[in-house]
């Protein structure tokens, strides 16, 4: 649509070219054509400037036009990108606050499960309790082996007590702890316990270790401490070594059916350890068994690691290549060398909770008790405190941020009965321990009854809770 300027601009050409014709006409007394051709002249001339100026003109207005636009263009990616910023940080909030809740709702479902459980072990202990003041006037709660096993195991004495039965004969002499010690091989009375050892401060049972002990023809108990240093000056420790070992897989096997998340802790004498005979036959069974490496740890005493001789120290190196993890008790002192005991393939430490808690054994170490967790684990070992036999012990040791606890007051060693089958084709027994019988079923029962009865030492710590919740 042409503009109204425009048309002025034209008339105004018009008028001012026939102006100037008519004005050479008049005047200048030249002629009509002449004066029309001027006329005509100017107004082009007249057409052409305006067109020209309006040219440059409209040239300069898209200049200031686009410089505008970009202008506005660079405003408007600015804001956007603020925009985007923006929304950014606020997704990060929303999937922070979104985590968070989940983490509290996985925290609270966590806590009532264990809730859940802590009233159903009550009821459970309850039941129990009611079922032995109804039968008081009988043995309490004995489990009897399948047909043909003569042993009974005893699963439910209070947690307070030991297990074994009968007493260790007192006041023997070295003469008769060797008779005894032999007798018992010969006739395969070697008895497995296992003592669970449970995380911190949750409770749970994630190991077992496996203590070894011996009957001697009157079915008295010998336990390690009494028959060890004997077994071991007569050379026959390996012997001993080579049937527990053999019942430590065993009874792994059995436990790994319930549960992978289980391990077996196996004490192993330095004896062993240094006698190449001997350790050849274990060699060949812990790697017919390696599979189940890294659930069987293998326990030495702290003396057997800081006397390490050129053979044992190889010994060493055989295991861990086999991928077993060692475990080290018997601890003295708190002068620890975590580096040298990793490289070496140690993964866990046993510490006597007495020691940790001892003001006066802390002087003499070399790092706080408070700081050995934490030092331990930036090696991948994991501290245990062993020999709890109180509730009040449990609350110190959790400031020392100790991850698991074993002692008395979880449960003290029950003992499994082998029974007189022949051992199973799928383990393979060392040499000296082919004629050792397979575990019974009766050992898988008192397992799962060791772990229960662990477990109820969690209702020592919540015990007002659960009450409470099991009235409601």
């Amino acid at each position: 649509m042409i503009r109204i300027s425009t048309i002025f601009i034209a008339i105004c050409m018009v008028l001012i070219a026939a102006s100037l014709g008519l004005v050479l006409y008049s005047l200048a007394g030249v002629g009509g054509s002449e004066s029309a051709i001027v006329a005509l002249t100017a107004l082009t001339f007249l057409i052409l400037y305006n067109a020209v100026s309006m040219r440059l003109r409209d040239r300069t207005d898209v200049g200031s036009q686009i410089a505008d636009l970009s202008r506005g263009t660079a405003d408007l990616a600015r804001q956007v990108a603020e925009f985007g910023r923006r929304m950014g940080a606020i997704e990060a909030k929303l999937s922070t606050t979104d985590t968070s809740g989940q983490d509290r709702i996985q925290s609270v479902m966590g806590e009532i499960g264990e809730l859940g459980t802590l009233v159903k072990q009550l009821a459970d202990s309850v039941a129990a309790h009611d079922d032995m003041l109804a039968n008081a006037g009988n043995a309490a709660g004995a489990i009897i082996a399948p047909k043909g096993v003569s042993d009974v195991v005893d699963v439910t004495a209070a947690p307070d007590k030991l297990a074994e039965k009968p007493p260790a004969p007192a006041n023997l002499n070295n003469a008769q702890i060797l008779t005894a010690v032999k007798n018992a091989i010969d006739a395969s009375r070697i008895d497995l316990y296992l003592q669970p050892m449970v995380t911190l401060p949750q409770r749970k049972v994630r190991f077992y270790e496996a203590v070894s002990r011996l009957r001697d023809d009157k079915d008295q108990v010998l336990t390690a401490g009494d028959f060890v240093g004997t077994a071991e000056a007569a050379g026959l420790m390996g012997q001993i070594d080579n049937m527990v070992m053999f019942r430590c897989v065993q009874v792994l096997r059995r436990l790994m059916v319930r549960s992978k998340d289980v391990g077996v802790f196996c004490n192993v004498s330095a004896v062993t350890l240094g006698n190449p005979a001997i350790f050849s036959q274990c060699l060949e069974f812990l790697e017919a068994n390696r599979v189940l490496a890294p659930s069987l740890v293998l326990e030495f005493k702290q003396n057997t690691f800081r006397h390490l001789g050129p053979v044992e120290s190889e010994h060493l190196a055989t295991l861990a290549r086999l991928g077993y993890g060692f475990s080290i008790d018997n601890v003295t002192d708190l002068r620890i060398d975590a580096r040298e005991l990793a490289d070496r393939g140690v993964k866990f430490i046993k510490v006597p909770a007495s020691m940790l808690l001892d003001q006066k054994q802390l002087s003499s170490s070399d790092i706080h008790a408070a700081d050995l967790s934490d030092m331990l684990a930036r090696f991948g070992i994991d501290l245990v405190a062993e020999r709890i036999e109180g509730e009040r012990t449990v609350i110190d040791l959790l400031d020392y941020d100790v991850r698991f606890g074993q002692g008395f007051l979880f449960a003290p060693p029950r003992p499994l009965r082998p029974e007189g089958s022949s051992p199973s084709a799928s383990d393979t027994a060392p040499a000296n321990s082919r004629k050792t019988s397979a575990l019974s079923a009766a050992a898988v029962s008192v397992s799962a009854k060791v772990e229960a009865s662990s477990d109820d030492g969690r209702l020592t710590g919540n015990a007002a809770l659960a009450r409470r919740v099991a009235k409601s």
